[in-house]
């Protein structure tokens, strides 16, 4: 069994064998054709010595232009040239030992040698190329007839990556979508045919085309569009191409991220840098959605030194283990001595407090873990950090605390209160609000995932129901960035783009999967404490930034005494949603 195994000493002893035998028939064709298939026996005196000197050059330029280490399967362009290279220095070699040694070959027609060029490349060629390309028709019938969208050069080098059986696609059309490659229409890249939009729903049927791959740069509006236009023609599944390194591609599935996600275009990478670069960073929930960006993007522009808090022991392992020189704090937010000792242990600069209770029906149901948690716990990092003089602290704050309808969203805005009306002394305190992050952590977006994937249905509370959303890693940057220009008592809406529907969402995340004949939608009705539409303002008064995608929202004013009588008396009243209401008048309870 063992024999049978292919090794590289047995492929190169294959060809050395087969090449000895093709170097024989291209020579001795060679004569037949300048004779036309009659050779005067005078001509075949020496051919044996013409065969071994010719066969000896051959073999030693195949040697030096290393076509032995050609890997048979993935014979290419390349590796051609290498061969043609081989074959002419090798009749370069021959011409020299001919006009040296002409009695060694006389007669011989000179001209029969330049003819063996030909043939011989065309047999040892064709042997090399023989395998790839039976591989290729035996596999050609499980591949995808694929169009590419975009030219490129990522569109030439997803080709290349087909034609080395690293993607399992067959390209059969290109398509231009913006307007500067218009000129590239009926040309050929790679042999296939360029077309326009146009010619789109008609070559997927002709062709019949069952997946795409993008290579172009698009906007979001745009990508919607053609998404949609991709779908209705009947393309089951759709891939980005991403650049890895100069040649090779990486393939990824369109996500409902690349339609939906606000991309902000204005973020400030050399400011965020200069806020965090060579600072000690606490970072409170660093084990969950929000935190663990916040931690990576620390580290990425240069914190110093990063103190790691959350009361998960689960969340904190994961984000340990992808920074295990970070100080690592088993610690809830609302123990305020642990806090303390904390703070004390560690000369810290900045502190970003991402830790809160945020899935309202739960809230609901554990009304006063989440004021314990999302109250106490903010007003004790608060506290903490105007004590040992953190130069910056940053509450993380969420739409649902503009006009509440529920704990979670009233418990927020409470410590946005607090923030905005503590007597800071050296702390700059700034609260950042913005709405939902794209794949967050008891998001609706893995819920609708998992949901799918299991054959439906797929579970919308209602119709109506519409929420802003942005991508984890922009929303966390542009934290950073509000904080470095913050300058403490600030109140920040980040723009979030326009309000998605939910039901919108989950019927473009069913057709991503293909799965729009055999996965429905029900409607489950709104859940404890939640609303239909979302709001980032509390009114129209909030103030531009330098930045378009950064407002400043109009302070509250709250004299601090009576906002802690008032959390102490929450504390002990029995009837925690009507201390809630004195604290926030606008809290107006959604107990369905």
């Amino acid at each position: 069994m063992t024999l049978l195994q292919p090794t590289f000493a047995k492929r190169i002893l294959f060809f050395l064998a087969s090449d000895l035998v093709l170097f024989f028939i291209a020579l001795h064709l060679a004569y037949a054709l300048r004779f036309d298939f009659v050779i005067d026996p005078k001509h075949m005196t020496n051919f044996l010595n013409v065969y071994i000197a010719l066969t000896l050059s051959k073999l030693l330029f195949f040697y030096l232009f290393k076509v032995y280490n050609i890997t048979w399967r993935f014979f290419g362009l390349e590796d051609a040239l290498q061969l043609i290279k081989a074959h002419v220095a090798a009749v370069l070699l021959f011409s020299l030992l001919y006009f040296v040694f002409p009695t060694f070959f006389i007669p011989m027609p000179r001209s029969a040698i330049v003819i063996d060029l030909f043939l011989s490349l065309i047999l040892t060629g064709g042997l090399r190329i023989s395998k790839r390309a039976l591989i290729e028709q035996l596999k050609q019938g499980s591949y995808q007839n694929t169009l590419i969208i975009g030219v490129n050069p990522r569109t030439s080098s997803i080709i290349k990556s087909v034609l080395s059986h690293e993607l399992h696609y067959s390209p059969v059309a290109i398509f231009v979508v913006k307007d500067e490659n218009r000129n590239s229409i009926n040309s050929y890249i790679n042999n296939i045919k360029v077309y326009g939009q146009e010619d789109l729903e008609e070559q997927i049927q002709t062709r019949e085309i069952t997946a795409a791959i993008i290579t172009a740069d698009l906007d979001q509006a745009t990508l919607k569009v053609l998404f949609q236009r991709l779908k209705d023609a009947g393309i089951k599944t759709i891939k980005r191409a991403k650049l890895l390194g100069s040649e090779h591609e990486r393939l990824e599935d369109l996500s409902i991220e690349d339609l939906l996600a606000r991309h902000p275009q204005d973020l400030d990478t050399k400011a965020i840098a200069s806020f965090v670069k060579g600072k000690n960073v606490l970072i409170t929930g660093a084990g969950g959605s929000i935190g663990s960006e916040i931690t990576r993007q620390c580290a990425h522009f240069g914190a110093i030194n990063l103190i790691l808090v959350d009361h998960s022991e689960f969340n904190l392992y994961q984000i340990s283990e992808q920074f295990p020189d970070a100080t690592h704090a088993l610690c809830s937010v609302a123990d305020r001595e642990r806090l303390d000792k904390l703070f004390e242990q560690h000369h810290i600069d900045i502190v970003i407090h991402a830790a809160a209770y945020k899935h309202v029906p739960l809230c609901e149901e554990n009304i006063e873990i989440a004021i314990a948690n999302n109250i106490i716990g903010t007003k004790n990092v608060i506290d903490m950090s105007i004590k040992h003089k953190v130069k910056k602290l940053v509450i993380i704050s969420t739409d649902k605390a503009v006009r509440p309808t529920n704990v979670m969203g009233t418990t927020k805005r409470i410590g946005e209160l607090y923030a905005q009306n503590v007597e800071a002394k050296e702390t700059e305190i700034v609260a950042v609000r913005f709405g939902n992050v794209l794949g967050s952590s008891g998001s609706v977006i893995p819920k609708f995932k998992r949901q799918i994937e299991e054959g439906g249905p797929v579970t919308v509370t209602d119709k109506k129901m519409t929420r802003y959303f942005m991508l984890i890693p922009e929303a966390c940057q542009l934290v950073l960035q509000t904080a470095a220009i913050a300058k403490g008592g600030e109140l920040f809406i980040l723009d979030m783009g326009e309000p998605v529907k939910i039901v919108d969402l989950a019927q473009q995340m069913i057709k991503l999967y293909g799965k729009e004949e055999s996965v429905e939608i029900t409607f489950t009705g709104l859940r404890p404490g939640e609303k239909l539409y979302e709001e980032l303002l509390i009114d129209e008064s909030e103030k531009k930034t330098q930045y378009s995608s950064i407002f400043i929202a109009s302070p509250t004013v709250y004299p601090i005494k009576k906002l802690e009588e008032a959390i102490e008396n929450l504390l002990i009243d029995d009837n925690k949603i009507k201390s809630l209401q004195k604290i926030v008048p606008e809290f107006t309870h959604e107990s369905c």
